[in-house]
């Protein structure tokens, strides 16, 4: 990573006019943006990837209550969205493989590729926003349009062959609202069953945003649906509490089952015991009436909402990231992370020790927990699980693929939540001095397949310069290191290794249904950590939490500090563990890689860094060298029946096209700005195209863009 603003620039960043809700915003198409055209290079071989345990029996870690014979009560099934031709969910199809049929652009022709347009939102970061931009948007494709969402949540639709605006909607989402950064990684499209052709909102766009509201359009002409909620919008803080601009935000799409809409929330990591709830609710996709809530302390009491004078319970752990759901089950599976103070668990209750860092799948139509798994137990390490689950058959039963951030990639049957695939045990873990009563020395892991490396040792400390290196070498030293899992310190800084953004996170798995293969790209570099003690655990200090600063917006994107009021400590985050010389991580590359593996057999099949060292340089200052150092990535991959892997993700901002047998680049192209989303492709009038947007992201140093480019094959 490096500390340089853009790989692009404009003379004025341009701005879009406030504007009212519901009215339309100037749309700006004139931007001049210097780009650079260096050719991508190829990935080169890694080492195949470890276990760091001794495989134990594995123990029971799926909390489970038995499904229903025949699944709940039969309804009329939602529409099925063509799946090949269109793109029209998150994750690709309902099962969410990322998955596309389309094989016109082959391993043979792919170096033909050539941009066919480059579409700009007009949404670009002001004076207040400078620094906060993440927007990791990835549109939907219907029929002869693609929609999709800006960072700050203005829906928009364009010709998918040309690029030309059909419409868009400004919500009016203020800056303040934005919590960690400004991001909407994209919407969800409901039809509804019982509407006439060319009725208002018979395909409705659904999104969930920033200012914690659920909106919903036509399709065709982006007019509010106005018997959804009010006039369009259902005001999700309603039940939440004080209202506090930024603590509680939605960043991901929502699911839609059975005609539910169900969607979680961002609630800002690191602030304060008493967080906002991390209840999950459901609403009818075409009223926008609660349909239930899952309050995962109080579930039955909150079922229809917080009895009067009350609020949904405070501090549990929230679903940020993307569910996705089983029509025919009725289920939807909801990936949790975990309580709102991460790194410190004493005065947590039974409830959010049971749920945190679970994967939870409640029945749709009734929002009742069918079954839980959780990945980390009584986690202080701030284990999120970050990544939407796939659904696959597998070896003849129905299953959900469950990645995680510490590597663990996990198949469960997604009817009962035990695992298919073996679990073992870790034992005997360090429990540290801060809360050796409540750390767990127990923790699963899984043994059918882990993408985390060895522990780390001294020898592995890096540095751009041998000063760099020794310097690192003494923190390494000065730190408190005992392995993977090892606990939150206050006397020293901790290691934490993988870091928080480590294994796989909301980008999520591919997997290539037809070849057995899943695509997995993911981070390996720690975080530098320490615990601050405070006399009064709500005295902040320097350390202030957003409702006592309102006026704050964003995030900074390392040396993050949390307040954690309501614990004895506060947290300081030194993310990536970056040298205080140079801004370079201490640990060796690679810090990032994409790896292939066997779906029948868990056996990794090619493993290679991810990302060239071209935008990449000590002081922030970019090396310009071609070499495959493997970068820390943000973002998905899309795979296709002809055997290509299409990624951005990396820092280097480049877009590529892997070939899914070898692991070879056969294509890249350089971006305007960082690819930090995943990419989708699509098919009009038999042509076959493939997109990703170029936005960039703050927290990747990856440049600020507002950019969707798609490319295809020569006419």
């Amino acid at each position: 990573m490096d500390d340089e603003a853009a790989d692009t620039a404009t003379d004025e960043a341009p701005t879009l006019d406030e504007v009212e809700p519901g009215e339309d915003a100037l749309f700006v198409d004139d931007l001049e943006t210097a780009t650079d055209d260096e050719p991508g290079a190829e990935a080169t071989a890694s080492e195949e990837e470890s276990l760091d345990a001794v495989i134990d029996p594995a123990p029971e870690t799926g909390e489970t209550s038995e499904a229903p014979e025949d699944g709940p009560a039969a309804t009329e099934p939602e529409p099925v969205f063509e799946v090949g031709a269109d793109w029209p969910y998150w994750g690709g199809d309902a099962d969410a493989t990322r998955y596309s049929p389309l094989a016109q652009i082959t391993p043979q022709n792919v170096e033909e590729l050539v941009e066919v347009f480059s579409y700009q939102t007009g949404d670009m970061p002001t004076e207040v926003t400078e620094g906060t931009y993440s927007p990791e948007t990835t549109p939907l494709k219907l029929g002869d349009d693609l929609l999709m969402c800006s960072a700050m949540n203005i829906l928009i639709s364009i010709d998918a062959a040309t690029g030309e605006e059909n419409w868009r909607f400004n919500p009016g989402v203020p800056p303040e609202a934005i919590p960690y950064g400004a991001t909407c990684r994209g919407v969800s499209v409901y039809r509804d069953p019982d509407a006439g052709e060319g009725d208002l909102c018979a395909t409705r766009v659904i999104q969930a945003t920033l200012d914690a509201k659920l909106v919903a359009v036509d399709a065709e002409t982006g007019l509010p649906c106005e018997d959804f909620g009010e006039n369009g919008t259902v005001d999700l803080w309603q039940d939440i509490g004080e209202r506090v601009p930024g603590w509680y935000a939605v960043t991901a799409p929502p699911a839609i089952v059975r005609g539910v809409v169900v969607t979680g929330a961002q609630v800002l990591d690191g602030q304060a015991e008493e967080a906002p709830s991390g209840v999950v609710r459901g609403y009818d996709a075409l009223t926008g009436e609660l349909a239930w809530a899952w309050d995962l302390a109080a579930p039955e009491e909150m079922r229809d909402g917080p009895p009067e004078g009350r609020v949904y319970t405070r501090g549990t752990p929230n679903m940020w990231t993307t569910a996705v759901a089983d029509e025919e089950l009725g289920y939807v599976y909801l990936p949790l992370g975990n309580s709102s103070v991460d790194y410190y668990g004493s005065n947590r209750s039974e409830a959010e020790n049971e749920f945190s860092t679970s994967l939870v799948a409640v029945d749709a139509t009734t929002g009742e927990e069918v079954w839980h798994f959780q990945t980390v137990r009584r986690d202080v390490w701030d284990y999120d699980l970050g990544s939407q689950p796939t659904l696959v058959d597998w070896q003849g039963t129905p299953a959900i693929i469950l990645p995680s951030k510490q590597g663990d990639i996990y198949i469960l049957d997604r009817a009962t939540g035990e695992p298919l695939t073996p679990v073992g045990q870790l034992e005997d873990l360090p429990q540290g001095e801060i809360e050796p009563d409540y750390i767990s020395d127990t923790q699963p892991y899984s043994v059918w397949h882990t993408l985390r490396k060895p522990p780390l040792e001294a020898k592995d400390a890096w540095g751009f310069t041998p000063i760099d290196q020794l310097w690192c070498r003494i923190q390494f030293h000065r730190a408190n290191y005992e392995g993977y899992f090892t606990p939150p310190s206050a006397d020293a800084p901790w290691i934490q290794y993988p870091g928080y953004n480590g294994g796989s996170d909301w980008g999520s798995v591919a997997v290539d249904v037809e070849r057995g293969i899943i695509i997995a790209n993911y981070n390996d570099i720690p975080n530098y950590n320490q615990l601050i003690e405070r006399e009064d655990p709500y005295q902040t200090d320097e350390y202030t939490t957003i409702d006592e600063a309102p006026e704050s917006v964003g995030s900074p994107a390392d040396n993050e500090a949390g307040p954690q009021a309501g614990s004895p400590y506060a947290i300081s985050v030194n993310a990536g563990w970056r040298s205080e010389l140079t801004g370079m991580p201490c640990s060796s590359p690679p810090y990032g890689g994409i790896r292939a593996i066997d779906l029948e057999t868990g056996e990794t099949l090619w493993d290679r860094p991810l990302g060239t060292a071209r935008r990449n340089g000590p002081f922030g200052i970019p090396s310009f060298l071609p070499l495959d150092i493997g970068t820390p990535n943000n973002g998905g991959s899309v795979v296709t029946a002809s055997g290509l892997v299409f990624i951005g993700a990396a820092t280097d901002n480049l877009f590529r096209a892997i070939d899914i047998e070898t692991g070879e680049t056969l294509w890249s192209v350089v971006l305007p700005a960082g690819g930090q989303a995943n990419p989708v492709t699509y098919e009009v009038d038999g042509r076959q195209y493939v997109m990703i947007s170029a936005m960039g992201h703050h927290f990747m140093e990856t440049g600020v863009g507002d950019y969707m480019m798609a490319w295809a094959l020569p006419e």
